[in-house]
């Protein structure tokens, strides 16, 4: 009986720390969705895309790197002005919109114009997880999507 007693209570205790440890790890857990390139028109090209969170920990994109381009900024709209970021934040369970009209992406010193139905790969840098791949499809100059912005 003591035997059984002793069982069931380090069997309630396991079970415990199981409850409080769960999945919650505090790490953000991201995703992108709703990626876009509208192609070029000049020597200039923006990308947009969406960036969700649904980890218990914010996070922040530093830094977006691709083959197509020279350099790629992140941009951000103040006021109805656009500036150069160093980083922009995603809120712990939200997400972090990159839209045509906010922030965005900006593809400088173009190596090549990609064209519509080509796809455009871009590696994304955050400050504290992994990096992640994304193929932005490039979508004619005056594409504008109905959902996900």
């Amino acid at each position: 009986m003591r035997h059984r007693a002793a069982a069931a209570l380090a069997l309630a205790g396991a079970l415990s720390l199981t409850a409080c440890g769960g999945s919650d790890d505090g790490s953000a857990r991201l995703s992108v969705g709703s990626a876009y390139m509208p192609q070029p028109v000049s020597d200039l090209a923006a990308g947009f895309l969406t960036i969700t969170n649904d980890g218990d920990a914010a996070d922040r994109l530093t830094a977006v790197s691709s083959d197509v381009a020279g350099q790629v900024t992140v941009h951000e709209t103040v006021d109805g002005s656009m500036r150069e970021a160093e980083s922009l934040d995603i809120p712990a369970h939200g997400s972090l919109v990159l839209e045509s009209g906010g922030n965005h992406l900006m593809f400088e010193q173009l190596k090549r114009k990609p064209k519509q139905g080509q796809k455009v790969s871009v590696e994304l840098r955050f400050a504290h997880s992994d990096p992640v791949t994304v193929e932005l499809p490039v979508k004619p100059a005056t594409y504008r999507p109905t959902t996900g912005h």
